[in-house]
């Protein structure tokens, strides 16, 4: 009689046991899905407050593009009416790749796409011909070019991106960059399309040198050395400017819509969530039921 009692206590002891420790798997997952969903629901405000202030942003962006497109239109225009890209071809090869970034992330592939564009071109030279230089405006074409291509990096502007950029913040960065030895060069940009869409582009930079060397440059007037290289100063300013707005509404563009997509995918997050937290509460609550009711069977 002993024998078989012993067993049977020990059964019935193991039973509770494994329901106890069923119960407390259940609560620590419910509590896991509660501290889960709290979690996406704060990142889901945050996304959205987000996308409200990159609208606003956008907004602004977008009036002050449409004054400063001028800039950038007028020296393209006259570099090609003047022949001065044709010069520059069949120049020397001191070159000279400025990136037109940002310090700010959150916004899509903006940043990466512009320093895909230079490692092509970088990793596309060979090991004989004089490395191009490259000029980072932004912290992040720095961090994304830093590991293959640091020897390249000759200089690095801060602090882009907190604001809008003006004239005064590419006359600084325009000083800075005349005073490396180039002849021809570059400026990679995102050029904005539509408020869904831009696209990675290059503008010629080019020096004072490779201007008086342009074929067609006698059509506008006589012009001596001075006077160009004033104007070569006022063209890489108005270059950096146009596409420095160019940039910065297609950053702001692009964030827009990355945290609109990222409060939508949030937002089914939450869903899902919900609808397992529900599930598990109510698999709780009938497995707590069931055991009641056997309880009670079992006394009677």
């Amino acid at each position: 009689m002993m024998m078989i009692s012993k067993p049977t206590t020990m059964v019935v002891c193991l039973k509770g046991a494994a329901a106890g420790q069923q119960q407390n798997r259940s609560m620590a997952t419910l509590k896991q899905i509660s501290m889960r969903l709290k979690s996406v629901t704060n990142i889901q405000k945050i996304t959205q407050s987000m996308k409200m202030v990159s609208a606003a942003k956008y907004a602004r962006a977008e009036r002050e593009l449409r004054q400063a497109r001028p800039y950038g239109e007028g020296v393209k225009a006259f570099f090609e009416k003047s022949g001065a890209t044709e010069a520059a071809e069949t120049g020397d090869n001191n070159k000279l790749i400025v990136a037109i970034t940002s310090d700010r992330g959150l916004c899509g592939a903006v940043h990466t796409n512009v320093a895909k564009t230079i490692r092509n071109e970088l990793g596309a030279e060979s090991v004989d011909s004089p490395q191009s230089k490259v000029f980072c405006v932004g912290d992040k074409s720095r961090a994304l070019l830093q590991r293959l291509y640091g020897q390249n990096i000759a200089v690095v502007a801060n602090e882009v991106g907190r604001k809008p950029p003006t004239f005064l913040d590419a006359s600084k960065v325009a000083n800075e960059l005349i005073q490396l030895d180039f002849n021809i060069g570059k400026i990679v940009y995102n050029r904005f399309k539509t408020v869904v869409s831009y696209q990675t582009e290059e503008v010629p930079l080019l020096s004072a040198k490779t201007l008086l060397a342009a074929p067609k440059l006698q059509l506008y007037d006589s012009i001596d050395q001075g006077v160009m290289e004033s104007y070569q100063e006022f063209t890489v300013a108005a270059l950096l400017y146009y596409t420095m707005k160019e940039s910065a509404c297609s950053e702001q563009s692009s964030r827009m819509t990355a945290m609109d997509n990222a409060s939508k995918n949030a937002a089914e997050m939450i869903g899902k969530l919900t609808l397992t937290f529900n599930r598990t509460r109510q698999a709780v609550i009938t497995r707590e039921l069931i055991e009641i009711i056997s309880g009670a069977a079992a006394l009677e």
